[in-house]
């Protein structure tokens, strides 16, 4: 039903139901928030959105209120000004004074609210809390000093995740955000997904860096340092430079990493390849077996975390598959090293991930062989752009590279991994070929392509019927394995994302993605898996070589020696 509303002195157009804010956005009128989060239920906490209603004289929240027929709405007027301005005062006056070197400064939407409302002064004093940081975990560091209680985070992990590592503790004026008797993140149910850092509007919750470690380790003439790439990295970087988004930069920033001063640029989308292999050989041994079904994919560290600590029950149907982010690790440290004659002691292995749970992953006890880890440190999307800026590189004037190679050539299967549904695609693509000796007619599987949160589809090989599910979000995932216990049996195959989208929507990706920028960037990904003419995993010539080589075959005793791993339940502390 349609309902006339004036806003601003012009007629506008609503739906019954929908809220102001809506309504105001499809107009192209921007209405400030800072707890708003779109598509969930709204909470009008902040306060930031209020509107004046010229009927009452009342100031109400764009965010929750819903439209009314022959409402009138003053979005700007200086009443409506002066208390967003108030609201921003009051959030300033014990917030630290340390923007210029705040990891957030320039993506700050408590510093453009400022700015956009004229708060040139501190009208209101305050002091800073005094909070302790907290820098416990492995992946993200907490500064409570920086928190305005938006509640973003909450939300996130809360309804998101299904995780709740997090929530609102204390009354009243003593309120924070934080853990179980706010300890230590690291003793928490944290999953280190970092989706609470990309809907954090301050510098509250960000990423654990390791620039110092990085610079140290190019600079260390006794070290060679290798540097590795996620599939999802080439094409999430073009905007932050002044580029189209989406645009992707694979040759562009293989020359980058050259010129910051990494001795050896990998494509991990090799290595995607290299667990397509594997894991595509584990499904057909677990259905012509009568193996643990369904299998899950364990190429998220998120979601493995999240499995041991919510889901134990599961652990024997995830894939024995380490990473591809582990496996190229593995691969660099043994066969690399050997190849170019370099002692495994000597390379400083650097992986670039638009996930934070990868840094976390990187220091898994799983992942070390005598004492040498697989990955000695992991850098995300956003500490790569800060990297680059840094360094003054202007990647539009840069010329394109080829990575380093052998391990270097891939196929669009092993690109697909940095959108929800590419692993399944990849794998469905090998496994049909190994039970058929025959390439599926169509590579594309369209029914478990996009971003919706949970995608289902049957593809027949052979006599069988294979079940294959689509989820990203771990409340997705958590709904799917409510099914499964509950004793639905016509999956095979399942794969799960933790964060929204996929990879390209990781908790490590540029700040401010949108749902514009994850459509961008997957149609990229599609559009390079119809362009190139490599599509398949199990053709990549050098794939095939390093099996030849190395290897032996997979599933063979080396490839679960270096390539395979296996988790066990993870007690949460607190």
């Amino acid at each position: 039903m349609s309902l006339n509303i004036e806003v601003n002195n012009k007629q506008v157009e609503a739906q019954q139901g929908e809220m102001i804010l809506d309504v105001l956005e499809r107009n192209g009128i921007k209405v400030p928030t800072l707890c708003h989060i779109k598509d969930f239920f709204p909470s009008g906490a902040c306060r930031m959105c209020v509107v004046e209603d010229e009927r009452s004289g009342r100031m109400i929240t764009a965010c929750s209120y819903p439209i009314e027929e022959g409402m009138k709405i003053k979005t700007h007027s200086p009443k409506v000004v002066e208390s967003r301005k108030t609201i921003v005062e009051l959030l300033l006056a014990n917030h630290p004074d340390d923007c210029l070197y705040c990891v957030r400064n320039g993506h700050c939407d408590l510093q453009d609210l400022s700015k956009d409302l004229n708060v040139t002064e501190r009208r209101i004093a305050g002091k800073p809390n005094g909070t302790p940081q907290d820098f416990s975990s492995s992946a993200i560091s907490r500064d409570p000093d920086k928190c305005i209680l938006c509640g973003r985070c909450v939300r996130i992990c809360e309804q998101t995740m299904g995780v709740s590592a997090i929530d609102f503790i204390n009354r009243g004026s003593e309120t924070v955000i934080g853990t179980t008797f706010d300890k230590g993140l690291n003793t928490s149910s944290c999953v280190n997904c970092g989706q609470c850092i990309n809907v954090c509007p301050t510098g509250a919750l960000h990423e654990k860096p390791h620039y110092n470690e990085i610079r140290d380790a190019i600079n260390d003439p006794e070290k060679t340092v290798v540097v590795q790439y996620a599939p999802a990295i080439s094409i999430s970087l073009a905007e932050e430079f002044g580029l189209e988004p989406g645009k992707d930069l694979n040759g562009v920033l293989n020359a980058a990493l050259r010129k910051l001063g990494f001795n050896f640029v990998f494509d991990t989308t090799f290595s995607a390849d290299l667990t397509i292999m594997e894991e595509a050989s584990e499904l057909i041994e677990r259905v012509s077996t009568g193996g643990t079904l369904p299998m899950i994919t364990s190429c998220c560290p998120g979601w493995i975390k999240y499995a041991e600590e919510f889901a134990p029950d599961f652990l024997g149907n995830l894939s024995s598959c380490k990473s591809p982010m582990q496996m190229l690790g593995a691969v660099i440290k043994t066969h690399f090293a050997e190849q170019s004659n370099i002692k495994k002691e000597e390379l400083y292995s650097v992986a670039i991930m638009p996930c934070t749970a990868k840094k976390f992953e990187a220091q898994r006890d799983e992942m070390t062989r005598n004492g040498i880890t697989d990955i000695d440190v992991v850098l995300t999307t956003r500490e790569l752009i800060n990297y680059i800026k840094l360094s003054g590189l202007d990647l539009s004037k840069i010329e394109p590279e080829m990575v380093d190679s052998p391990l270097g050539v891939r196929s669009t299967a092993g690109k697909l991994f940095g959108v929800s549904g590419g692993v399944m695609e990849a794998a469905v693509r090998t496994a049909y070929y190994k039970l058929t000796g025959e390439e599926l007619l169509n590579f594309q599987v369209p029914e478990i392509r996009g971003l919706n949160g949970r995608k289902e589809t049957k593809i027949k090989i052979n006599d069988l019927e294979v079940g294959v599910a689509v989820v990203n979000s771990l409340a997705k995932a958590k709904e799917l394995l409510d099914e499964i216990r509950e004793g639905r049996n016509d999956l095979h195959f399942i794969e799960v994302m933790a964060c929204p989208g996929g990879c390209i929507g990781g908790g490590g990706q540029p700040f401010n993605t949108d749902e514009d920028a994850l459509k961008a960037r997957a149609k990229t990904l599609y559009s390079i898996d119809d362009r190139d003419s490599l599509k398949v995993s199990h053709k990549n010539p050098e794939i095939i070589e390093l099996y030849k080589d190395f290897l032996g075959e997979p599933l063979s005793h080396k490839s679960h020696d270096l390539l395979h791993t296996k988790y066990c339940k993870r007690d949460v502390l607190l």
